[in-house]
């Protein structure tokens, strides 16, 4: 009750005729406060669900409408529920009552008291089909005469989209020109994503609803921002400001990980996936807006959705680019078969939509400048889980053994915030805090909780955190719906917000939209192969995959050109990386390789190649590999040009000005090839094959080198050794002259049998002009017409969509002879 009068009215009794007044009162008064009671009961709200029959309905938005009634019915508020679709009303009354069959009262309800609400809910509820500009114009009326009829004032409309965005625009035509609510009533318009495909789409979008709508009117959904454990996340910084203000930065943060994991495919849904892939469908709306509330300067009232979105802006300001070395992408194995299926594409169609992705995102500002934050997420994996990890430094060094260490005095053991968005082994949502971090204060709408013994989370066990978790689980769409009805908008997704999110995304995608995914089994079965590695800015799988898909010829090839291509080819592997990773692993690899025959054997036996190719693993061994035991190493020269070895055309000089002058190797150990003698240039009397051969007979165990690195032609040939000719092919010659098609003509090289004699051999092949005859040495897809041999595994590269560069592949393993 408002008005004190009505108080006044209702005590005061005419003292001539008591009884009769008394009487008379009493009934004005009980008529009065029922008509105050009605009155507050006047604020009516209509709800138009768009798409009401949809998968999205069924699942969530009916559920979250009817909480959201048992929530404020009782708070003075009326509602009418308007389940909305294209089917016609006959079939789709019969859809929307199937999906309201499903409904659950809260755990606490008495059966009686639930099944009373849900009769109610449901007699509130109907069904209508929404095609037309006359269908809304029908809604807009029965709305009015209801209103009208039941002597209700219209508090506002709330219109939402679970539809396609390309019915947006029609259907926002038709609310803004016929069902509009009057003077002094609000209008909510919800929108689910996706909000566009790349960053000029969601600019088309936005203007196009821009056009019927108020940005205030406007409430894009980001599930993810319903979830618990994210909605906690700036209250919690808000409520630990004290503790956090030291520790959330750069100098004492090492990471942060933004994680979500499903162990679904995308069977049933590939027309959508293949559309969006991953990246669009997680990491560019859900992860991203995880990593705003995290890396964001705290607002000064967390509530405000103005300041929210400011600061939520000035983290996309200072976003570093991302670029093609940023991600690393791909694809559950049986995905294209399922495309194939779905969608009724040709046998030789391989979908290139990544259905997981690793993102390295860095924040070019003072708090966070150096911090990696790794954005993950995809399908077909091991396990369920969603989390947002702040990883803190740790330079704590204990005396103590590990089992001295307690949990909330130990700085030896891992320091770590978590916000467990939900599922995986804990099972619910959660706010896990490190012990010798702090104790951390929250409201009381969450509680401290157990888990189950020995369950251990990120390395720990759950004992050695505080963990909260909610005291009333609650779905993230009814909590949005909530917002939504109470007009709170620093959960929803703005215009300046989803652009700024699109910037950032759109130049990645781009650079991979002709790169080929990874492939993995799925499940428990990827074992370790989508395990990922980050330096330098850049993210780079751990392990060799065992297949891949390699493109087919042309600049551009399209989904049907690609094959699939196993990475072991007789247990020897195929490494398949853009070149600064290929050539970091390759270094690597002959690091290794020197080490341990040096280990093994006291030296180590190494023969190069020339060419263009090695110049930059020459550089990266000379520059960055100070362990290589030079001191031990013997080079020797895979072929020579038949040049003097000052001769800028010489393998030898290549060798020499890229490697040679920055390592110290004994000159004793530097074999050149003698193709200059006697003042002659590969004279057959000179004898120079059969020198070399004797030297490397006499130096090498078994004439087996440890490794060689070999490269390839565009026409096919390896080391000096030409299609066109059998020269070198067969026979005991170790080493032999040759003759190239191409100046200058006149070869040394060493011949096939002793390269097949080395214990491991690499080839590697950099350059667009030798894609087409590498793929034919890879796939074995056909006899080379014009190669007498072909590697035992083959090689293939393909073009960078920014630089125009290429990848390269690498092989490793020892090749054999294949005769016509």
């Amino acid at each position: 009750m408002s008005d004190p009068s009505l108080f006044l009215v209702c005590l005061s009794v005419h003292p001539r005729h008591p009884g009769m007044w008394k009487m008379l009162i009493v009934v004005m008064c009980v008529a009065l406060l029922g008509c105050l009671q009605a009155q507050e009961l006047q604020e009516h709200v209509s709800i138009i669900l768009l798409g009401a029959t949809g998968d999205l309905a069924k699942k969530y938005l009916w559920q979250g409408l009817f909480q959201l009634y048992l929530d404020e019915v009782g708070r003075g508020h009326s509602f009418s529920f308007h389940g909305a679709a294209l089917t016609a009303p006959k079939q789709g009354q019969e859809l929307m009552a199937k999906a309201l069959e499903s409904l659950s009262c809260p755990k606490d309800m008495a059966p009686s008291h639930c099944a009373e609400e849900k009769d109610q809910f449901l007699q509130l509820s109907r069904y209508r089909q929404l095609k037309t500009a006359e269908d809304y114009q029908a809604l807009n009326k029965d709305i009015e005469a209801q209103l009208q009829h039941a002597g209700l004032r219209e508090a506002g409309r709330i219109f939402y989209f679970s539809v396609p965005p390309f019915a947006y625009a029609d259907i926002a035509r038709n609310i803004n020109s016929s069902c509009r609510p009057g003077p002094g009533a609000w209008l909510r318009v919800v929108l689910e994503k996706p909000f566009g495909h790349d960053h000029f789409s969601a600019q088309q979008l936005a203007t196009e609803l821009g056009s019927f709508f108020q940005e205030e009117e406007m409430y894009r959904v980001d599930h993810y921002l319903g979830k618990q454990a994210v909605a906690q996340i700036l209250p919690f910084r808000d409520q630990n400001r004290k503790a956090l203000d030291s520790l959330w930065n750069r100098h004492h943060v090492e990471r942060v990980e933004i994680i979500m994991k499903e162990t679904v495919d995308a069977e049933g849904r590939t027309s959508f996936y293949e559309e969006y892939g991953v990246i669009r469908d997680v990491l560019q709306n859900h992860l991203t807006e995880v990593l705003t509330l995290v890396a964001m300067e705290l607002p000064l009232n967390v509530s405000s959705a103005e300041a929210v979105l400011r600061h939520k802006l000035q983290v996309f300001q200072a976003l570093r680019g991302l670029q093609r070395g940023s991600a690393v992408v791909g694809q559950y194995q049986s995905y294209s078969e399922q495309v194939r299926r779905e969608l009724q594409k040709p046998d030789s169609f391989h979908s290139l939509t990544p259905t997981f992705a690793a993102v390295l995102v860095h924040i070019d500002n003072l708090r966070w400048e150096g911090v990696p934050f790794i954005l993950m997420s995809g399908k077909a994996l091991d396990e369920r889980v969603g989390y947002a990890r702040i990883l803190f430094k740790n330079q704590a060094c204990c005396v103590q053994s590990e089992k001295h260490w307690a949990a909330a005095q130990s700085q030896c053991l891992p320091r770590q915030l978590i916000f467990h968005i939900g599922h995986g082994d804990l099972g619910s949502p959660a706010v896990l805090v490190s012990r010798n971090l702090f104790r951390p204060s929250l409201p009381s709408s969450w509680k401290e909780m157990e888990g189950p013994p020995g369950l251990r989370l990120f390395g720990s066990p759950l004992s050695d955190y505080y963990a909260y978790s909610p005291v009333q689980e609650r779905d993230a769409h009814s909590v949005l719906l909530s917002h939504i009805f109470h007009g709170r908008k620093d959960s929803f997704i703005t215009t300046e917000n989803l652009l700024a999110s699109w910037g950032f995304w759109t130049p990645l995608l781009e650079s991979l939209a002709h790169k080929a995914p990874r492939l993995y089994p799925g499940g428990a079965e990827n074992g370790r192969l989508l395990d990922f590695e980050f330096s330098s800015g850049r993210l780079f799988f751990s392990q060799q995959q065992p297949e891949q898909l390699v493109p087919g010829p042309g600049p551009a090839p399209m989904p049907s050109d690609f094959q699939v291509l196993r990475a072991k080819y007789r247990e020897s592997p195929l490494v398949s990386a853009w070149s600064e990773e290929l050539i970091s692993k390759l270094a690597n690899d002959i690091e290794a390789t020197a080490v341990r025959a040096v280990r093994r054997f006291g030296q180590f036996h190494l023969a190069l190649s020339g060419g263009s190719s090695p110049v930059a693993l020459f550089q990266q061994l000379a520059t960055a590999h100070y362990g290589f035991p030079w001191a031990h190493t013997h080079l020797w020269l895979v072929d020579e040009r038949c040049v003097p070895l000052s001769d800028p055309e010489s393998n030898f000089q290549g060798l020499q000005a890229h490697l040679l002058q920055h390592v110290r190797v004994p000159y004793y150990n530097i074999h050149p090839m003698p193709v200059h003698l006697q003042q002659r240039l590969c004279a057959e009397e000179d004898q120079g094959a059969q020198i070399y051969a004797r030297e490397i007979s006499a130096l090498v165990a078994n004439s087996s080198f440890d490794l060689v690195l070999l490269g390839m032609g565009a026409d096919g040939h390896t080391a000096s050794l030409f299609p066109q000719s059998p020269t070198g092919l067969d026979g005991e010659q170790l080493v032999v002259l040759t003759t190239s098609p191409s100046q200058p003509h006149r070869r040394m090289s060493l011949s096939l049998p002793l390269i097949n004699r080395a214990k491991k051999v690499a080839v590697l092949v950099m350059g667009r002009m030798k894609r087409e005859i590498t793929a034919l040495a890879i796939l074995n897809a056909v006899q080379l017409a014009e190669v007498s041999w072909q590697p035992a595994l083959g090689i293939l590269s393909g073009p960078d969509q920014n630089t125009g560069d290429e990848t390269t592949r690498l092989m490793s393993l020892p090749w054999e002879s294949v005769r016509r």
